[in-house]
């Protein structure tokens, strides 16, 4: 399913990591960790396609992502740091937004991290968790074969990870694979791992 070959990425001036050699296959799932700074976060970037790697390549299917850049987007679901909300709509409305782009049933994915109660609310009345729980509902929208997740459980609670969890098992039931950077324990079951150190 995703590979990368002798992948390497340069940032600000530095190394990032290179030589990074990743298969996951379909039903998958892989944490990556690592301390701070070592490149978890520009990894998930480069395997979403958002910056371009400094050598080596990240392979769909045998076939190179940068062929088919908008192919490659529409079956990646990239989660970062931020939670990507527009402040003044609704949670409905948010959700919205990204159904119109990508497909997906609204009301599914609300219920799906227990956001109905709070489907008419502005995104900036919600607390931490609840954005976050918003930003994950976005993954139960439209089903992209790919997951890249960067601290998905920041600010949840017990009860929201669980939910997060049967999210993730459905996705994976599906032949959905998950590549997610964590310091937190996931319900991600027989997880591989794949840890990044910073380059010398």
């Amino acid at each position: 399913m995703l590979e990368t070959r002798d992948l390497a990425c340069w940032r600000g001036e530095r190394l990032v990591f290179a030589g990074l050699n990743v298969t996951l296959e379909a039903g998958a799932a892989m944490l990556l960790v690592g301390p701070n700074g070592a490149g978890k976060s520009s990894l998930l970037r480069v395997l979403a396609g958002l910056i371009a790697p400094f050598d080596g390549g990240v392979f769909w299917a045998g076939e190179d992502t940068r062929v088919d850049p908008a192919a490659h987007a529409r079956r990646t679901r990239y989660l970062g740091h931020q939670d990507a909300l527009k402040p003044a709509l609704t949670a409905r409305e948010n959700l919205a937004f990204y159904a119109a782009l990508a497909g997906g049933d609204v009301n599914a994915a609300l219920a799906a991290m227990d956001l109905s109660p709070l489907a008419e609310l502005p995104a900036r009345l919600l607390s931490a968790g609840q954005k976050r729980r918003l930003a994950l509902a976005r993954l139960a929208l439209a089903p992209a074969a790919l997951w890249l997740l960067d601290e998905p459980t920041l600010g949840l609670d017990t009860a929201s990870v669980a939910r997060f969890g049967a999210l993730l098992a459905a996705h994976r039931a599906g032949g959905g694979a998950v590549l997610a950077a964590t310091h937190l324990p996931l319900p991600l079951v027989d997880a591989g791992e794949l840890r990044l150190d910073p380059a010398p």
